[in-house]
C-alpha cells in the first residue's frame, strides 16, 4: 500500500521545493533587509521593547508579504528573467510552475499577513492596503521608471509607519524621515544589486539605477549609505540612545565603507556580495537600537 502512494508523496515533495524555491526560502537576506528596519520602528514607536504580539506580527507579516512580492516578481518579470543567466532558471520564468499557481500562492500567502495585520488595529489595517498597492505596482516599474530601486525603497519602508500605527495608532512626522532614511538605504543596496545584472539589463532594455547612475554608480551608492545612516543616526541621537547606539551606527559605517571595497572594481562577484551582505547593516543598526534603549 505504502508503494501506491509514493509517486505521489514523490511529486508533492519537489511541488512543495518549487514553492520554496519561489519565496527564495534558501535565501534569507531579502526578507531580513525588510525585517531590520522595520522592527526599529517598532523599538522608536513603542519607545523600547514592544511587547510579544507585535513582534510575532511584524516578523511573521515581513516574511510573508515578502514573499507574496517574490511571486508577483516573478510572474511579472518572467519574459525578462530568460535572458538573464542568474535569474532563468525561476520556477515561473524556466515553466516549471504556472502563472496562475505562483499568483495563487503569492494571494495565500498575502492573506495570510493580512490576518495578521487584522490582530492590530484599524490604522494599521489601512495603511496594509497602501503597503499591498506599492507592492503590486513596483514589479512593473522596471519598465517606465529610470530609477525603480526608488520604488523598492518605498515598498521595502511601509513596514515603518505601520509599526508607529500598530504601537501609537497614529503617524507622526518622525515616520517621514525614517522612511526616507531606509529608502535611500534600499537604493544603495539594490543599486549594487542592479551592477550584477546591468549587462543584461542593457541587452533586454531593462531600467536600473545602475544604468541611468552609469559611472557614478559607486559614488551614489556610497551617498545613499552616508544618507540612511546620518538621518537613522539622528533619530537615535533624538531619543538619547547614547553609546550603544553610536557604537551600532559605526560599525554600520564600516561595513559600508567596506562595500566600497566590494564594488569599486564593479566585478559581477563583488556586487552581489556586496548587495547579499547587507542585512548585516541593517542588523547592526537594529541592534544598536535595542541596546540603545535596553541601556537608556
Amino acid at each position: 500500500m505504502a508503494a501506491l502512494f509514493l509517486p505521489a508523496r514523490r511529486m508533492l515533495a519537489r511541488r512543495f521545493a518549487l514553492y520554496l524555491d519561489l519565496i527564495r526560502w534558501n535565501r534569507p537576506a531579502g526578507w531580513l533587509l525588510l525585517l531590520w528596519p522595520t522592527l526599529g520602528a517598532l523599538w522608536f514607536a513603542a519607545d523600547g521593547w514592544p511587547g510579544w504580539h507585535l513582534l510575532v506580527v511584524f516578523t511573521l507579516g515581513t516574511f510573508l508579504m515578502r514573499s507574496a512580492g517574490c511571486c508577483i516578481n516573478d510572474v511579472a518579470d518572467r519574459d525578462f528573467d530568460r535572458h538573464v543567466k542568474r535569474t532563468a532558471q525561476r520556477p515561473v520564468t524556466s515553466g516549471a510552475m504556472s502563472v496562475k499557481e505562483a499568483l495563487g500562492l503569492g494571494a495565500v500567502l498575502a492573506l495570510a499577513a493580512f490576518g495578521l495585520v487584522l490582530t492590530t488595529n484599524r490604522v494599521t489595517v489601512l495603511w496594509s492596503f497602501a503597503a499591498l498597492a506599492i507592492t503590486l505596482i513596483y514589479p512593473f516599474a522596471k519598465r517606465y521608471v529610470s530609477i525603480p530601486q526608488a520604488v523598492l525603497g518605498i515598498a521595502f519602508s511601509f513596514g515603518i509607519p505601520m509599526a508607529f500605527a500598530a504601537v501609537q495608532s497614529t503617524v507622526p512626522p518622525l515616520v517621514a524621515w525614517l522612511l526616507v532614511g531606509n529608502l535611500f538605504w534600499v537604493l544603495a543596496y539594490d543599486t549594487e544589486y542592479a551592477m550584477v545584472d546591468r549587462d543584461d539589463d542593457l541587452k533586454i532594455g531593462m531600467k536600473t539605477s545602475a544604468i541611468t547612475f552609469g559611472r557614478l554608480d559607486v559614488a551614489a551608492v556610497m551617498a545613499s549609505y552616508a544618507i540612511f545612516l546620518a538621518i537613522w543616526g539622528w533619530a537615535g541621537a533624538s531619543h538619547s540612545l547614547g553609546l550603544p547606539f553610536c557604537a551600532g551606527l559605526a560599525i554600520a559605517a564600516a561595513q559600508a565603507a567596506w562595500h566600497w571595497r566590494l564594488i569599486h572594481g564593479r566585478t559581477r562577484d563583488g556586487c552581489f556580495k556586496a548587495f547579499r551582505l547587507n542585512h548585516w547593516l541593517g542588523f547592526t543598526v537594529f541592534a544598536g537600537i535595542v541596546a540603545g534603549y535596553a541601556l537608556r
